[in-house]
Parts: structure tokens; sequence; C-alpha cells
């Protein structure tokens, strides 16, 4: 740790990056479809009832794991919340949105200041959250507890 980094977050012997997210759903192939689909993840790797998805540059960004029909979907009580996926440009979120909109997902569109972000659930309930980051652009730095609603065919 450090006066400048006081978390120790830049030390080498912490954690640096999210590796992937590992996801449970009901239907193996329904969820390939939906990640591949909306958000442009290829497969590299499939075993049994995993399947494994990249946006190119590791082996996996986000795992499929199959745990049958019948298996309960998130709840209301602890556990996690969503996983959020960065966009770099305002026309990347509108073809997210457009393409949840093909599939007639409920979108929640946020403009929180410092981002747009598209929430949404994938076909088992797990939360997602699509964002674009606007600190720059807008030259914010903080939060701020905006949550306004903004239209996400306006983007582009």
């Amino acid at each position: 740790m450090t006066d400048e980094d006081p978390t120790g977050a830049g030390s080498p012997d912490r954690p640096h990056a999210v590796g992937h997210v590992h996801l449970k759903v009901r239907d193996l192939e329904r969820g390939l479809a939906f990640y591949r689909d909306v958000l442009g993840l290829d497969v590299t790797e499939r075993e049994g009832r995993y399947v494994f998805l990249s946006w190119g540059e590791r082996h996996h960004d986000v795992a499929l794991q199959e745990v049958g029909a019948g298996a309960d979907g998130p709840g209301p009580g602890v556990g996690l919340y969503h996983v959020a996926f960065e966009v770099e440009a305002p026309s990347a979120l509108a073809s997210v949105f457009d393409r949840l909109r093909d599939r007639e997902v409920q979108v929640s569109p946020v403009d929180h200041g410092i981002s747009k972000a598209l929430y949404f659930a994938d076909p088992d309930g797990n939360g997602i959250e699509v964002y674009l980051d606007t600190r720059e652009s807008r030259e914010e730095t903080a939060w701020r507890g905006r949550n306004e609603r903004f239209d996400p065919t306006e983007l582009a």
C-alpha cells in the first residue's frame, strides 16, 4: 500500500481484473443462443453441461453451466445482483438495445450521469447490465445517485 493507493489495489499481490463470469442456466442451448446473439460472444469450448464463451482475447469471458429445467431462479435475497459489460461507443449500446428489443426482452435504460446503462435479465433471470461509460464526454467523475430514464433509440 502507498499514500497514492491506500487500498493496495494496484499491488501485484492482489487481483487486478474480473477474469470471467460463470452463470447457471436451465437450458444450455437457450442460454448459448442468448449470449451469442445479444452480446456477440463466441464459443471457445464445450464440455458436457458447460460452454465457454469469449470476445476473443481470453479463453472465456462467460461460462454457462446447465443445471436443468427444474432449477430455482435467482431470488430476492443475498447474491449477485447483476453482471455488467461495457461497450465502447453509443452505437454499440444502441445495437445491444435493438437485439434485445428484437427478442422482446424487457429493458430498463438508465442514465447515471457517468454512464448510460441497459438493465435486463437473461432467459433464466440472471441480471445483466450493458453500459457506456460517459465520464469523459460529460466531464463527470462521480455517480451522485442519478438514475434517470433515457431513450436508447436516440443513441448514435
